[in-house]
């Protein structure tokens, strides 16, 4: 009698665990460039393409496609009694190419000495793009940072005064100077900066689980490194700073150094 219940209570045990596995839906947009949230039993493991991610104390985890993924991404969810693997297929997208001319010669082919100051200044937008809290603002929705024509759109191939350069990781939303920049999401300043090379009054903030916004080509920065800023706070305004040849805010996300895009993210009105 008493092997009976026990074996009862495993197989009760178990249906438990595979159906909160197999009721899992996955919300985001597995194309290159999406950012997938999902959620499971806080007690389960989640590996993304091999590699564990973290999960928060509410099941919920986060990760990222780049814009160049063209293979299926495999995940894992695990307990201690089963394992369940997914295999999702990756939308490819075109990508526009966009052309800017009248920028000056050293934002696009820097000296000797602007290679100096942008290596030193790289290292400290690799160290928050490598930030991994626990905060958990990760899987809230954002809103669009400021209201404005968007003039760049992410992933498109950038050619800067006719000379190839990096595609572009982020959307350009066109504003006048001034205008006021809201944070797009809960979470915590890991660099406020008035004057980076490239991206000028530059904000970084954290928002939990490898989960950053960047914010570029500010005029007024209201925040500093450290500060808690709540979805909606005004943080900056929009400005002409850096690598810019008009007022407008470049907005970024990146989900463990991987470039996401934001017009797939946020929500349309």
């Amino acid at each position: 009698m008493q092997k009976n219940l026990t074996m009862i209570r495993s197989i009760l045990f178990f249906l438990f665990f595979a159906f909160n596995v197999q009721a899992i839906e996955f919300k985001g947009s597995f194309s290159q460039g999406g950012l997938i949230t999902g959620k499971v039993d806080q007690n389960l493991k989640v590996t993304v393409d091999g590699k564990e991610i973290k999960v928060n104390n509410d099941g919920y985890f986060i990760f990222g496609i780049s814009r160049n993924r063209v293979d299926p991404i495999k995940i894992n969810i695990r307990g201690k009694i089963y394992s369940k693997d997914f295999v999702k297929k990756i939308s490819k997208r075109k990508f526009k190419i966009q052309r800017i001319d009248g920028l000056p010669k050293r934002k696009v082919s820097p000296n000797d000495e602007d290679m100096k100051r942008i290596r030193k200044e790289g290292k400290l937008i690799s160290i928050a793009k490598k930030e991994n809290s626990d905060l958990s603002f990760f899987f809230q929705n954002f809103v669009r940072p400021v209201d404005g024509i968007t003039t760049g759109v992410y992933g498109s191939q950038r050619i800067l005064n006719g000379k190839p350069r990096r595609p572009h990781y982020g959307i350009d939303i066109a504003a006048p100077k001034g205008t006021k920049v809201k944070n797009s999401n809960s979470g915590k300043v890991l660099l406020s900066n008035n004057d980076l090379f490239f991206t000028g009054g530059t904000i970084i903030i954290d928002h939990g689980h490898g989960l950053i916004s960047i914010y570029s080509h500010l005029e007024d920065l209201y925040v500093k490194e450290g500060d808690f800023v709540k979805r909606g706070e005004i943080i900056a305004t929009v400005g002409s700073t850096g690598r810019s040849t008009g007022p407008h805010l470049d907005f970024r996300l990146y989900c463990r150094n991987i470039p996401v895009d934001p017009d797939l993210i946020i929500p349309k009105n």
